[in-house]
């Protein structure tokens, strides 16, 4: 039985990193209640691929009312549920805002997002993965969705850029910062457990986790 006081974990980083496959398996770890994007279910998304500039507001916009709603459920999920694991932070999508959305278009999101009054549940730990945009596109490309055949390599460089921004100055719930290029946490059970006891032994604070390869 795992020692820890966790209630509410979210996994976070950018498309292709592996954020909701850590997610799905500490949810088996931990019997968790699991609060997951699914982002396949947006209309817009393979089309905002396809012309950004048409349709990133609607995107965009969606995808903010599908979180809000989301965490709503949360809210009314089983309290006896040990711990949830998520696989978004609320307030991320602002991130993806600033970098798809003109100035106009952001002004009006901003006016949304006051006026749904989201109160979010703060995390007891926020995982946040790494990655290089290289590594991304190949993550990206051995998933085979259709929807993100047309990701942009520059696409990828602004959403790092952005979330390390964000983490930099994050300060709401401890944070541990994985270095995921190299892990295997879905097939190599050993990596999976490295990364899990960083998770469970970071209380407080910014820690950073670079994993060292077990040797063969």
């Amino acid at each position: 039985m795992l020692d820890h006081n966790l209630k509410y974990v979210v996994v976070e980083g950018s498309i292709g990193v592996g954020k909701t496959s850590l997610a799905q398996r500490l949810g088996d770890e931990f019997g968790s209640y699991l609060l997951l994007e699914k982002e396949e279910d947006n209309p817009f998304l393979e089309q905002f691929y396809q012309n950004p500039r048409e349709v990133a507001l609607a995107t965009q916009l969606y995808f903010l009312l599908r979180r809000a709603k989301q965490l709503q459920e949360y809210r009314q999920a089983d309290i006896f549920s040990p711990v949830q694991v998520s696989d978004f932070l609320i307030e991320k999508d602002r991130l993806f805002a600033q970098v798809n959305l003109n100035a106009s278009e952001y002004e009006l999101y901003e006016q949304v997002y006051s006026y749904l009054t989201i109160d979010a549940p703060k995390p007891d730990l926020v995982v946040y993965l790494q990655a290089p945009v290289e590594v991304l596109l190949q993550r990206i490309r051995k998933r085979k969705r259709s929807y993100e055949r047309l990701i942009e390599s520059a696409y990828l460089e602004q959403l790092n850029a952005a979330y390390a921004k964000f983490f930099y100055h994050y300060t709401d719930a401890p944070c541990l910062i994985v270095n995921a290029s190299e892990i295997d946490f879905i097939n190599n059970d050993q990596d999976y457990e490295q990364l899990l006891q960083k998770i469970l032994s970071t209380k407080a604070g910014k820690r950073y986790f670079n994993p060292l390869p077990f040797a063969s």
